[in-house]
């Protein structure tokens, strides 16, 4: 049987906010699973990606992140390129559209509500109940700190909507901010891979002064099966095979997703992940017609 070749597409370091190091480990680790499965790996960066003037590779896996580096990706998934994560997912990760993708499929989430960033209404405000407010840019992932902010009034949501507006930022997230712990998980569907911990605890979190937000973690019972069940399905509508994400524990043991992402770090788990990982690519590959 004549070994796979394979093209890698790395993904670009600003995108990879406070995770440089951790995004080259587990994309070069999940590399040299695949060389030992007997794959030829060739691996570039997002902008060699793009400077290229064709694309000689039938398999792709990537973390590619930048906007036009998707929709390139996507037009050689239409013309029957097997791509992984596949571009359409990756871009189902951008805010905007994976807040409408997971309202409609009824995974449980934040209440969260998509608004131009001039938005100066009351409406949304009033609809929300709690404490306080989470801002997320729409467009994209987050890239700098601002991109997620906390606020504690109106009057301080608004102002960070002017300033993603001052951004250029089309439209922003505005969800609800939940009481309970906060959960980080990873996992790679069609394997039984699942991996989920309290990032406090652990000293994991790209911004640790969220921790003065969310509060120190209580360890409310919760089913870990059950939240493995809903990041699968959720991961699924969203088209990823690989992802991460964040949900918060309620006293009563629910559990709400607050993020989602297309191929994150795996850094507390990336020795178990990566083989993992290549072993779910190998066989998609391998089975792709």
């Amino acid at each position: 049987m004549n070994e796979l070749e394979i093209l890698g597409v790395h993904r670009n370091r600003k995108f990879s906010p406070n995770h440089i190091g951790n995004d080259d480990a587990i994309f070069s680790q999940t590399a040299k699973e695949l060389e030992k499965l007997g794959c030829s790996i060739t691996i570039c960066c997002e902008d060699e990606f793009l400077a290229m003037e064709t694309v000689n590779y039938s398999k792709i896996f990537t973390m590619a992140r930048q906007k036009q580096v998707v929709a390139r990706l996507q037009e050689l998934e239409k013309s029957g390129t097997q791509v992984l994560n596949s571009a359409f997912g990756i871009e189902n990760c951008f805010r905007t559209n994976l807040t409408n993708t997971l309202n409609i499929n009824n995974i449980p989430v934040a209440e969260s509500y998509i608004v131009p960033t001039d938005y100066n209404e009351e409406e949304v405000f009033d609809k929300i109940k709690g404490k306080g407010y989470w801002i997320k840019r729409g467009d994209f992932h987050a890239i700098h700190k601002e991109d997620v902010s906390f606020a504690g009034s109106r009057a301080e949501a608004k102002e960070i909507l002017r300033e993603y507006a001052l951004r250029e930022i089309p439209d922003a997230v505005i969800s609800e901010h939940l009481i309970g712990d906060l959960v980080k998980f990873y996992g790679v569907r069609g394997t039984d891979f699942f991996f989920w911990f309290y990032p406090y605890d652990n000293n994991h979190h790209k911004y640790a002064e969220y921790q003065n937000i969310n509060g120190n973690s209580v360890y409310y019972p919760f089913s870990a099966e059950g939240l493995q069940q809903t990041a699968n399905e959720a991961a699924g509508v969203v088209g990823i095979d690989i992802y991460g994400g964040d949900a918060i524990v309620g006293k009563e043991g629910d559990f709400r997703i607050i993020d989602l992402n297309d191929w994150p770090s795996f850094a507390p788990c990336r020795e178990q992940a990566a083989g993992k990982i290549a072993g779910m690519l190998y066989q998609k590959f391998l089975t792709h017609n």
